[in-house]
């Protein structure tokens, strides 16, 4: 009888699907190569989540010179997103082309019911940013954007000790990206063309890293708006940036705190770090993995913890294993995080606002 039994139970087990090993992997098409974060999915390790399909680049020259790097088939480069798109047929397509095209490609893939992820950030300009959530809409589709920051465990923390009041109520955020400049760093000549490009990039360090702070912000507060952006840009690096700034600050005003976001291509050591100052103590997110909180002892004392931060599980370590979650149903975004397109929409509305202060030299509302 315990035989039968046993019997029985294994061959239950072995009708059982195992999702994993039966699901197909997320099939994708890279939309452009000349963004160079595009190395994050070209050089990702193979854990079975998502398949290039197809890639669309017509610089024979740089896509053989990625082939190169990272064991690809020319083959699966096409001349453009739409023979790409007919030939492979992708579900996702990840956009990693000028900022400026980041409408093109929802236009071609919206009707077709091809969800996007976007490079940082969403688009150059809020009337991008409308037509790109109207398709999405209209042909129900996912449309993510992607930063760096997004997967930074230190950001995670840093939000999840402010809502325990670890802090206090917060009054003050400083966010600091950047880096020595795109020249100063070597970045390859097809980067360099539209990055440095008001057009197609929608401006200089206050688009490339001023979008950071506006998402982190928008994040931290829940969806809400600040009241008013005031910005000040300024071109330190002429000689090497000349159609763009290189420097700007923003400063976005609360009800109840303040931001600043500082976004350079001055900067002397590459950094993407956040403080949160509360009534009782400062959070101190200094990197992808390393946090410092200081609680407040008398006038000017305190008392500091330091906390080495593990990766977090998956798919939140990673915007491809994300992506492929959210198109196959397994995980929803909410319209605050930071992926979510509601809350790039307000990283746009702050972008376009702080580009307007900057020009006018005065301090911009937003209609609430």
């Amino acid at each position: 009888m315990l035989r039968i039994t046993f019997s029985l139970l294994f061959c239950t087990l072995m009708t059982i699907p195992t999702t994993n090993a039966q699901e197909k992997p997320l099939k994708i098409g890279v939309a452009g190569l000349t963004h160079t974060h595009v190395h994050w999915i070209l050089g990702r390790e193979d854990i079975g989540d998502i398949e290039i399909v197809g890639i669309a680049e017509s610089n024979r020259e740089l896509a053989q010179r990625y082939a190169d790097q990272h064991g690809f088939s020319m083959d699966l480069v096409y001349d453009s997103l739409e023979e790409m798109i007919t030939v492979t047929k992708p579900e996702a397509v990840t956009a990693f082309g000028t900022i400026y095209e980041h409408l093109e490609v929802v236009v071609t893939c919206a009707p077709k019911g091809i969800h996007v992820m976007v490079e940082k950030p969403l688009t150059v300009n809020m009337g991008h940013a409308k037509q790109m959530k109207a398709l999405a809409e209209k042909h129900n589709i996912h449309l993510l954007t992607n930063y760096e920051t997004t997967w930074y465990p230190s950001n995670h923390e840093a939000k999840k000790l402010l809502e325990a009041d670890k802090i206090g109520d917060l009054r003050k955020v400083i966010v600091r990206d950047g880096h020595r400049g795109p020249v100063k760093i070597g970045v390859n000549q097809e980067f360099l063309d539209w990055l440095q490009d008001p057009v197609q990039n929608g401006g200089g360090a206050i688009t490339d890293f001023g979008c950071y702070g506006a998402n982190l912000m928008t994040w931290l507060k829940k969806g809400k708006k600040p009241n008013a952006v005031t910005a000040i840009t300024q071109q330190f690096q002429s000689e090497n940036n000349p159609k763009v700034d290189d420097e700007a600050t923003l400063i976005l005003a609360y009800d109840d705190c303040q931001a600043i976001v500082q976004a350079s291509w001055n900067w002397p050591i590459g950094r993407k770090d956040m403080e949160l100052y509360g009534l009782t103590g400062a959070i101190y997110a200094d990197n992808r993995n390393t946090l410092r909180v200081r609680i407040a002892e008398g006038y000017d004392g305190f008392h500091e913890e330091q906390l080495t931060l593990e990766e977090r599980p998956a798919p939140y370590n990673d915007p491809f294993s994300l992506l492929a979650a959210v198109v196959r149903g397994k995980k929803t975004l909410a319209p605050t995080d930071l992926s979510a397109l509601e809350n790039n929409m307000t990283v746009m509305e702050i972008l376009d606002a702080a580009r307007k202060s900057a020009q006018k030299g005065k301090t911009i509302s937003l209609k609430k």
